[in-house]
């Protein structure tokens, strides 16, 4: 679902804010896959990347992108702030 005019995602995100969106909607088979599969197929580091998904956790083109993903992300944040 690509602006065709732009080549961008329909929601405003650019390639690497859908990437990380979608990432995040997926399962990992075990500890390590994901920073292993974040670095091999996004071209970035860990830290980059959870820099980017805290920083679309509060965008609303994010949310109009992936509701689930990102209301889920929410609900997560939201309960460990309420444990400290």
């Amino acid at each position: 679902m690509t602006d065709a005019d732009e080549g961008r995602p329909a929601a405003g995100l650019s390639p690497d804010e859908a990437a990380v969106l979608a990432y995040e909607g997926r399962t990992w088979p075990g500890p390590g896959a994901k920073e292993r599969a974040i670095r091999e197929g996004l071209g970035m580091a860990p830290v980059r990347y959870y820099q980017l998904l805290n920083a679309l956790m509060d965008d609303p083109r994010a949310l109009q992108h992936a509701p689930g993903t990102v209301n889920r992300l929410r609900r997560i944040r939201e309960a460990q702030r309420s444990r400290r």
